[in-house]
């Protein structure tokens, strides 16, 4: 698959908070995090994917490790959907409390720091394999009582000795104790629905976390 490479990277570095929050899932928990993640009806044909498992480990893309540990997980899924040289990821975590939610969102997702991390991380995932073109916060709807997007643009290796242009966009959702991520990612031509299934899956994402 052209972009590759990138797409791969761009799910290491976006999978999930660099520290170690403490784990204790229940079924009620994991039950509402499923619930709010992409399923399979939200796609047209041609998409293949499914459940996958949440990868709860610690992160530590670069120097930056803001405190986790007094954060408690009740709650997590991930989903996963590729269509040729699109992907979608999609991540919900329920934590024990809204004020837990809350810090982890200044800590983490706002935090100054995050950007220039990520930043150092896709560049060196990439390595030899393509050129970081930039990295930015972009406007987005306010769907959730907190929200936040950011978008990647590379080049990377096509596999026949040229380039594809690249993009990839995260969009953040809190309220309450859930926290929802949306990935996108696409290479090529396929970079121009990239925009509108960002939008119509973080509406449908928002919904759910409200419902």
């Amino acid at each position: 698959m052209a972009g590759g490479v990138a797409l791969a990277a761009a799910g290491a570095v976006l999978a999930g908070s660099p520290g170690d929050e403490r784990i204790a899932r229940t079924a009620a928990g994991n039950a509402q995090a499923k619930a709010e993640v992409v399923r399979r009806a939200d796609f047209g044909k041609g998409w293949s994917g499914g459940f996958t498992k949440p990868d709860l480990r610690s992160h530590e893309p670069c120097s930056y490790r803001p405190k986790q540990s007094d954060l408690v997980v009740v709650g997590a899924a991930e989903s996963r959907w590729e269509k040729l040289t699109r992907a979608v990821d999609s991540q919900a975590q329920v934590l024990r409390t809204a004020a837990m939610a809350a810090r982890d969102w200044r800590r983490t997702v706002i935090a100054p720091q995050e950007l220039p991390c990520l930043r150092q991380s896709f560049r060196k995932l990439l390595g030899s394999h393509g050129k970081l073109l930039s990295i930015r916060r972009v406007a987005f709807p306010h769907l959730a009582a907190r929200t936040y997007a950011f978008r990647i643009r590379a080049n990377v290796d096509d596999g026949a000795g040229g380039t594809v242009p690249f993009e990839s966009d995260a969009v953040a959702l809190s309220a309450g104790r859930n926290e929802v991520s949306l990935l996108l990612t696409a290479a090529g031509s396929d970079r121009s629905s990239l925009r509108a299934d960002e939008l119509r899956l973080a509406r449908v994402l928002a919904h759910r976390m409200h419902s």
